[in-house]
């Protein structure tokens, strides 16, 4: 077993080396003078020429990589170039609120989904199987922005049982952090409950056809035995596995939903410095949830010798 998380952890090193290099590399490959593109449309060619010498864009590609690197070893993301406040700072302040968000819609996208999916598969022909494949379909087919206007219009502004917009942090008291975040987190996480939903039943079906879950049956262990502890543990790899791949749609779905729902965090940051075309904080975001996500998928990777023994081998 250690040798397994070894190797998956030596593995992470280049894919991490690669997404820095990607990510730094973001600033030129952008069409045009990355100078031009930071100082705006109207500068003057001495503006341009400024910025260029005060981001150091004059010297080599390689020598600003490394410098680049060096720094980020250090924890420095750099500065805002309208701001000339600490990308770091900046991720600090609005890290807590996307944190959330991802969290809840995490569990809320599990909590609903797997059941749904292990019931479905149970019921597989019935109508409880269809019920839960009408609602896979309606979350894969709706853009989350659209649902998360209609739930604001709806409970928001209709029938005034949850506010519209903003974020009350944690610190102030659960029940008024959880108000602002159950819109946004429904909102989020439909889709992903489509997803789990699917890929559960879809395995939960073929485990169920195993021979120890007849012999269980055979035994006389109970239903909800046979289904939560015995299947479903041995069918949990492949659903683990989505649940670390929709993380990426969690990622991407939080930049939208914080937009809907004016939540101060990490996403309309970046929708922010991408209209500003600040560089810098750009990098820093997408640095960060980059390696957040490839720590993630390697967490699952370990994971996955708790649920199957084999695996450790």
């Amino acid at each position: 077993m250690a040798s397994y998380i070894l190797r998956r952890v030596l593995a992470t090193i280049p894919v991490m080396a690669f997404v820095a290099f990607f990510v730094f590399s973001l600033l030129f490959v952008a069409p045009g003078d990355p100078a031009a593109l930071i100082a705006g449309d109207q500068a003057t060619p001495e503006d341009i020429e400024r910025v260029r010498l005060r981001l150091g864009l004059d010297r080599p590609f390689l020598t600003q990589f490394a410098d680049w690197v060096w720094r980020l070893l250090h924890g420095d993301l750099g500065s805002s170039i309208f701001t000339n406040t600490s990308v770091s700072e900046m991720i600090g302040q609005r890290i807590e609120p996307t944190l959330s968000l991802m969290a809840l819609t995490l569990l809320l996208a599990i909590a609903v989904a797997v059941p749904l999916g292990v019931v479905a598969a149970w019921k597989a022909g019935r109508w409880m199987d269809r019920t839960v494949m009408i609602i896979a379909v309606f979350g894969f087919s709706i853009p989350g922005f659209v649902v998360g206007y209609a739930f604001a219009y709806v409970f928001a502004l209709e029938l005034d049982w949850l506010p519209v917009q903003g974020y009350t942090p944690l610190s102030h008291g659960v029940w008024p952090w959880l108000r602002n975040l159950i819109l946004p987190a429904t909102s989020l996480g439909l889709v992903y409950i489509a997803l789990i939903a699917r890929i559960t039943r879809a395995t939960m079906l073929e485990t169920l056809q195993q021979d120890y879950v007849r012999t269980g049956r055979a035994k006389g262990l109970g239903q909800i035995r046979i289904l939560f502890v015995h299947a479903l543990k041995n069918a949990s790899v492949p659903i683990v596995t989505v649940i670390g791949i929709g993380i990426a749609l969690l990622i991407g779905g939080a930049v939208v939903t914080e937009s809907v729902f004016a939540i101060p965090g990490v996403g309309r940051l970046t929708v922010d410095a991408i209209l500003r075309r600040d560089f810098p904080v750009i990098q820093g975001v997408v640095l960060l949830f980059s390696f957040a996500y490839v720590l993630i998928n390697l967490a699952i990777d370990i994971f996955y010798t708790l649920l199957d023994p084999r695996i450790r081998y």
